[in-house]
């Protein structure tokens, strides 16, 4: 018996929850900007699917600071994401990433982070990131080879 045997988390599936204080505005978003749908609706949260793992919009009374990344979108072609995200009206954050986080400042919206990724064996990754209707921080990343 290995060790994620005995843990039931090691076995548990991740899901983002994302919070929002006006649902129907942040359905909207997701559909109009981003290009997703809900595979299923509760009264309270949007369940939505992208590449295989699954997320919810909740109706919080609480508003997210939008200081961090909450969730992120791994893409092989991270200019064409961007270009595409742009022409739906996604407005991207200019960013410096401090020097502990490999350094770098966004040029046209995107980043180069050197050293990200060492499990995949990537050198660093581009990055970009914005903001949804509700102030969620949302990124798109692209390893390096």
């Amino acid at each position: 018996m290995n060790a994620d045997d005995r843990n039931p988390l090691a076995r548990a599936r991740v899901v983002t929850r994302l919070p929002a204080q006006d649902l129907e505005r942040a359905r909207r978003f997701y559909s109009e900007q981003i290009g997703l749908e809900p595979v299923d609706e509760r009264p309270g949260g949007l369940l939505y699917r992208s590449g295989g793992a699954e997320f919810v919009v909740f109706r919080s009374a609480g508003a997210s600071p939008g200081t961090f990344t909450q969730m992120a979108w791994e893409v092989d072609d991270i200019d064409s994401v961007v270009s595409e995200l742009r022409g739906r009206g996604v407005v991207f954050e200019e960013v410096e990433l401090p020097a502990l986080l490999g350094g770098g400042r966004t040029r046209d919206g995107i980043v180069e982070v050197e050293g990200n990724y060492p499990s995949t064996g990537a050198r660093g990754a581009r990055g970009a990131w914005f903001r949804d209707s509700e102030g969620n921080m949302l990124g798109i990343e692209a390893p390096v080879m």
